[in-house]
């Protein structure tokens, strides 16, 4: 046979069994690389998901022990709030309470005084002038410690310059001794709570003639 006729027979030429035994094989490797590729992609998306999930189950934890600690900060914060509420109620309805203790014994005073009085009374031995300095030991008593401890002070006016700060002048009277308003007479007496005057002294006020 020519080389020509050996050539025009080869592209009609049937293959062989090992040639498609090969074929087979290689299409089932691929096959199988395929799906291998497929289930790692799988598995590794399994994964991913499993991470996914449980990140979120870590998430909704911390926001549920969140929750837990700022509901308690608010409950702590009420209950302080509420606390210092009354505790600032307190101290208001009792800031007299030193005082209210120290006029008390005052009125201890006063009663001793009036049941020393209907004594004499009684045995027809009233004997008033000690009554008087008793009661004028208890007057001097309340002034001296008011003025010592809350600083509550009773001022004199008769004679001073009037002063429409510190006075309150309830009767006037022309006079020529005087130059400008004066004051003639306490009708009641001021007090002044430290520097200020918390009562004006009521007085009568005698005025330049004209």
């Amino acid at each position: 046979m020519t080389n020509q006729e050996t050539q025009t027979e080869q592209p009609g030429m049937e293959k062989t069994p090992v040639e498609e035994t090969g074929t087979e094989n290689a299409a089932k490797a691929a096959n199988a690389e395929a799906a291998q590729g497929s289930a790692q992609t799988e598995a590794v998306s399994s994964s991913d998901t499993s991470a996914q999930e449980q990140n979120a189950t870590g998430l909704e934890a911390q926001l549920a022990e969140t929750r837990d600690q700022l509901l308690r900060k608010a409950a702590e914060f009420e209950n302080f709030r509420k606390r210092m509420n009354q505790e600032k109620q307190n101290a208001i309805e009792y800031a007299n309470q030193s005082l209210l203790l120290d006029i008390i014994t005052v009125i201890d005073d006063f009663e001793r005084a009036i049941q020393s009085g209907e004594n004499s009374l009684q045995s027809g031995s009233a004997d008033y002038a000690s009554l008087l300095e008793g009661i004028k030991m208890i007057e001097k008593r309340l002034s001296n410690q008011l003025e010592a401890k809350w600083g509550l002070k009773r001022f004199n006016s008769a004679g001073e310059i009037f002063d429409p700060n510190m006075h309150e002048a309830v009767m006037m009277e022309k006079s020529p001794d005087v130059s400008e308003a004066t004051v003639q007479e306490d009708l009641m007496k001021g007090y002044m709570l430290k520097e200020r005057v918390i009562r004006a002294a009521k007085v009568k006020v005698l005025m330049p003639e004209a």
